[in-house]
Parts: structure tokens; C-alpha cells; sequence
């Protein structure tokens, strides 16, 4: 996975030690013969499926972040249609022994063009699901997609 050039100057000072970082997860809808679709990518770290996410580099919006983030992990061209969720994530391990925890902020996206594609770096695929026909995914990456399926007006603060 790209490390931002900031974290990496951060791990040279702190070592392993937990970080605490704002995220993104962008999770992108579109309609398709009636019925939602739903943007995934399968990370190339641990091959897992999930929405886009990333991390928000110093000085840089959340929104703007989702939008950068959809962009180079799936080719695709997206914009932010509301925040859905707040959340804070558990302790996450990364299998270098780095630790870290996410203030993640969860977007529901709209498509607006492009054919997703992996960036080869961070995603080895990416692809539109049926909402109600999604691949087998971890409950911390599903939760995010579900939050944006269901659309409430009002945000989660978890």
C-alpha cells in the first residue's frame, strides 16, 4: 500500500507506535437497470474487499480526499454526495507492526464516469456490485457500504 510521504517521515519519529489519523471511505453508488450498484476494491495488501478508503494528507478536506482517493485506487470519477457516518475505528495492525486508528469519515458518492480499473499498487481489482449481491467482505469494510445504502438523512456518530 503508498504510504503518504507524511506518515512516513511520522514512522521514522515514532516507530511502530499507534497513530491517530483522519480517513476516508468513499463508498461510490450508482444505478444500474433500476437497482443500486455499489464500487469495491480488493486491496493488495491483504486482498480483502472494500470500499475505497484513505487517508486525509495535512491541510486537505475530507470530501477532497474521497473524491482523489476514488480516483487512483479505481479510475473512476465520483463526487461527494453527503457524509453518512463519523466513526472511530479500532487499533488496526499492519502486518509490518505499525499501528494506527482512523477518525474515519464515511461519504456516499455519486458515479459520473469511467470504467473502474485497480491502480495495480493499492487495489488488484475493482468493480461494481449489485447492492444486494455483494462479495464476501470483512464486518469493517461492509459496515461503511451499508451505512451509504441506506441513505438516512440523518449522520451516524459511532
Amino acid at each position: 500500500m503508498a504510504i503518504p510521504d507524511f506518515i512516513v517521515e511520522l514512522r521514522r519519529r515514532v516507530g511502530h507506535d499507534q497513530l491517530w489519523l483522519p480517513g476516508v471511505a468513499a463508498v461510490v453508488v450508482r444505478q444500474r437497470l433500476g437497482r443500486d450498484e455499489v464500487l469495491l476494491v480488493r486491496r493488495a495488501d491483504d486482498f480483502e474487499w472494500t470500499c475505497v478508503t484513505g487517508i486525509v494528507d495535512p491541510g486537505e478536506h475530507p470530501a477532497r480526499t474521497a473524491v482523489r482517493e476514488i480516483e487512483e485506487e479505481s479510475q473512476v470519477l465520483a463526487e461527494v454526495e453527503r457524509l453518512v457516518a463519523v466513526a472511530v475505528s479500532d487499533v488496526v495492525t499492519y502486518s509490518n507492526g505499525d499501528k494506527a486508528r482512523y477518525l474515519e469519515h464515511v461519504f456516499r458518492c455519486r458515479w459520473l464516469e469511467g470504467d473502474p480499473a485497480p491502480d495495480s499498487e493499492e487495489t488488484v481489482e475493482a468493480a461494481f456490485f449489485a447492492a444486494d449481491a455483494l462479495p464476501d467482505m470483512l464486518p469493517r469494510h461492509l459496515r461503511p457500504v451499508r451505512l451509504a445504502l441506506q441513505n438516512s438523512p440523518e449522520v451516524c456518530l459511532d
